[in-house]
């Protein structure tokens, strides 16, 4: 479609993404200058609003919500999400945003990784593109996202358990025209498990004129050590070697000498796995936002990573510190182009995007269990994380220990997760597996402020078939909790293999 050209006194249109940097970053000094352009929103809201607080929706399993059908010409500014959902709704939930009428979509990511955290988890981010409060739970993106004719924006379902409550805002601004100039928001979700040997991990293939934006990496490690040995490479306009290139995954993420949890404006680490990021099945997540150096193309870009780092033989010993590995990569890439963009991968499956992981439910457990002392009550409630229920024990005024009894139809070995919950009446607990403590596991203090639901690492656990017990022996609480209670809504076993075989 052919735009016109902006008429004279009415520069202050222009969308961030071609303003000067400085604007991009958020300048104040241009806020008192008015533009054209008329406020709207898209939400959650019940159309009946004067006397109703039923103001979220509901997404069966399998299903798309449709949150917004706009026409333009326009702009995107705000998306805010908040959700209740079974623990990992972040990976299976798939948001996806059609520009003009495309059958393709412009966006098509996990919603949680499209907010910087990946693997399904919870966890708070504080950059300038993208922020998440609320343990997790609220989510918002300010990428500015133009439309010339319409926009559709949409969530969908891909797990086999609805999702109860979301709630969300899509703020938009309807515009007179776009800039001649305009380049169309796009992000897309890529992985690979095992990652490839023998060739770098693509991030991006994209055709095309404009400006790469941004990338999420996030890599659950299926092997122990260090696995960001690996250089960023930029091949720009069908170069034949990268243009741009790196020294390190972490030099990449703008930190440096391994990873630590932070969050800056341009880059952060959100995720930084169960211990240091160097264990088996350890998550990692980080982000890097392009914004005041964007990686501009006339014709072509592809963006790529190495998968290298430690690697370890059967017997545990370090054969190379540098060397490929088969961690399970995943990524979004975020960019601006004109045209419409090549499509240069596809969507998984809910059940693929992260390692193959056994949950053993607690709350059909709660007649079996053994408390003391034995006027403890034990039942199953409600888990308002997990879709279900828990398996409660209620210790009144003093610590006390429960054992919990499961069997395993077929030997499970892999890294061990439990998810629990805290809260303000919650006490500190050892955790006992067929008698023994795990290797490095120390008490855990279930106090939190807010009932959440958390995740603890137990590490690698390698069970046979038949009868097991889980024991949680109160030592105690935090200074700050007003109580000894505890919360058992499962246990999750990833299947991961101990050690990379080297021949």
């Amino acid at each position: 479609m052919r735009r016109r050209s902006l008429p004279a006194g009415t520069s202050m249109i222009l969308f961030t993404l071609v303003l000067p940097a400085a604007v991009l970053a958020g300048d104040l000094d241009n806020l008192f200058n008015v533009r054209s352009a008329r406020t709207k929103r898209a939400s959650s809201a019940n159309p009946e609003w004067r006397n109703t607080n039923q103001d979220n929706r509901q997404l069966p399993a399998g299903e798309t919500l449709t949150l917004a059908e706009l026409q333009g010409p326009g702009v995107v500014r705000h998306i805010w999400f908040t959700i209740a959902a079974p623990a990992g709704w972040g990976r299976w939930l798939t948001l996806r945003m059609y520009w003009d009428g495309q059958e393709e979509p412009a966006v098509e990511t996990p919603i949680g990784d499209f907010f910087a955290v990946g693997h399904g988890a919870l966890t708070a981010v504080d950059s300038l593109p993208v922020a998440v409060s609320s343990e997790g739970r609220a989510l918002n993106c300010y990428w500015p996202m133009p439309f010339a004719k319409s926009a559709k924006l949409t969530l969908t379902n891909d797990s086999k358990e609805a999702a109860r409550a979301i709630y969300y805002y899509v703020d938009y601004e309807e515009v007179d025209e776009l800039p001649s100039t305009t380049a169309f928001f796009h992000a897309q979700y890529r992985q690979e498990y095992p990652a490839k040997m023998g060739e770098d991990y693509l991030i991006l293939d994209a055709e095309g004129r404009g400006h790469y934006v941004g990338t999420v990496l996030s890599v659950a490690l299926r092997t122990r050590g260090w696995f960001g040995e690996g250089d960023d490479r930029f091949y720009i306009d069908g170069a034949a070697e990268p243009q741009l290139r790196g020294t390190g995954t972490e030099d990449y993420f703008c930190d440096a000498w391994g990873f630590r949890v932070l969050n800056r404006p341009f880059y952060g680490i959100t995720l930084n796995g169960l211990d240091r990021g160097r264990d088996f099945g350890d998550l990692i997540t980080a982000y890097r936002w392009h914004v005041n150096d964007p990686v501009h193309f006339a014709r072509s870009l592809k963006v790529t990573i190495e998968d290298k780092g430690n690697v370890f033989d059967a017997s545990g010993r370090q054969v190379s510190g540098f060397m490929e590995r088969s961690d399970l990569m995943s990524s979004v890439a975020f960019w601006y182009q004109t045209g419409k963009a090549k499509r240069f991968t596809t969507l998984p499956p809910a059940e693929e995007r992260s390692i193959p992981t056994e949950v053993i439910q607690f709350e059909g457990m709660v007649k079996d269990a053994k408390a003391e002392p034995s006027s403890t009550p034990v039942e199953a409630q409600r888990g308002r994380f997990n879709g279900g229920a828990q398996l409660w024990v209620k210790f009144a005024n003093q610590p006390g220990e429960v054992t919990i009894p499961f069997k395993l139809e077929k030997a499970l070995a892999g890294i061990a997760t439990l998810r629990l919950t805290t809260a303000r009446d919650y006490g500190t607990f050892e955790v006992l597996l067929d008698g023994k403590a795990l290797s490095g596991m120390k008490a855990l203090d279930l106090y939190a402020p807010a009932v959440t639901s958390s995740e603890f690492g137990m590490g690698y656990v390698d069970l046979v078939a038949g009868d097991h017990e889980l024991k949680f022996k109160c030592v105690g609480k935090n200074d700050k909790s007003t109580g000894y209670y505890l919360g058992v809504d499962g246990l999750e076993v990833a299947r991961i293999t101990k050690y990379v075989l080297v021949k």
